[in-house]
């Protein structure tokens, strides 16, 4: 079974045909960037290249897309061009192709403002029946893809799982303030607390999504690190974080304080994954209770994977404040 991985000179595309073809699996890479990894040089807008590389393609892992970094330097349309025609063009050769298994890569960025909770109100949790409310082009191209993914299952009989990721990107937050107020590692490492995923997880999630679409046919799936904590954790999760942290993980204030971190004062969101648990049996491996165990034993928390593919920025080029810039 073949499999094509678009986007594959980005940082999990990469991490996907690494970890394929470690496996000795037939795998193809597709990207506009020359890389190592990609097989074919091209752009998943130019229809008729879509075309030639799908023949004989048995799975397709779609990653290939503009960022939420790409806003500020690139125009809607480049936004639509890419995260939607591309995408339609990958599912009409797909179903023309005959693909056995069609996995997207989205992202928990679709949410947007529908998991914003106005002040005072407890933090808020991710469910399957959230109706997504655009932040900006990018999650509401996404979100338009998706109902693309959907509307081909439905009509043309087309497996397709669509993960929406969490944070896996290796960049600094795009947040300035939060850059100024905290280390990159102590950002990551809250995060795993409720909206971050490790790329070998990710990774695991997308083989498994592969092998299972054919029989699940259509389905939604949050991609994210476990999070420890419950509904009835919310309402005092928003108001005091640490406090809550530090009732279930009693030993992360000795580990913060060795490297001068802190805890975020409250969290607004939580992305739970048990459905993806279930339905894809995927088990993430890293988590937050994983990155205080190798951060007392001074262990980088990244998984092997993570560091072999090293770091992908959005451009090529750095800009004021950071390594993209901030809209």
């Amino acid at each position: 079974m073949k499999f094509l991985v678009t986007g594959s000179s980005g940082h999990l595309g990469e991490a996907l045909v690494r970890t394929l073809k470690d496996a000795g699996r037939d795998v193809a890479g597709l990207d506009i960037t020359p890389s190592p990894f990609t097989d074919i040089v091209g752009s998943i807008i130019e229809r008729e290249r879509v075309r030639q590389v799908i023949r004989g393609i048995a799975t397709v892992l779609h990653t290939a897309t503009l960022h939420k970094p790409h806003v500020a330097t690139h125009g809607r349309q480049q936004f639509v061009d890419t995260n939607i025609t591309g995408t339609l063009n990958l599912l009409e050769e797909s179903v023309a192709a005959g693909v056995v298994a069609f996995v997207f890569t989205s992202t928990t960025s679709v949410f947007g403002r529908a998991l914003t909770p106005p002040p005072g109100e407890p933090a808020a949790s991710s469910t399957y029946d959230v109706r997504p409310v655009s932040r900006h082009i990018y999650g509401g191209s996404y979100a338009a893809a998706e109902d693309l993914c959907e509307l081909f299952h439905s009509r043309h009989a087309l497996p397709c799982l669509i993960l929406r990721t969490s944070r896996f990107f290796p960049e600094e937050d795009d947040d300035p303030f939060v850059r100024r107020d905290y280390a990159d590692g102590n950002v990551k490492a809250n995060e795993f607390l409720y909206r971050r995923v490790e790329l070998a997880d990710v990774v695991d999630a997308h083989l498994l999504a592969a092998d299972k679409a054919p029989a699940l046919g259509f389905g939604r799936y949050i991609i994210s690190a476990t999070t420890p904590f419950r509904p009835d954790d919310l309402p005092a999760l928003r108001r005091n974080a640490p406090e809550v942290v530090r009732r279930l993980f009693p030993d992360y204030e000795a580990q913060y304080a060795r490297r001068g971190w802190t805890m975020f004062p409250g969290i607004d969101r939580v992305y739970v994954n048990e459905r993806a648990e279930a339905g894809l049996g995927w088990r993430p491996r890293y988590d937050f209770r994983r990155a205080l165990d190798l951060l007392k034993a001074d262990r980088d928390w990244r998984s092997p994977l993570a560091e072999t593919a090293g770091q992908k920025g959005y451009h090529r080029g750095r800009f004021a404040g950071g390594n993209y810039p901030v809209s």
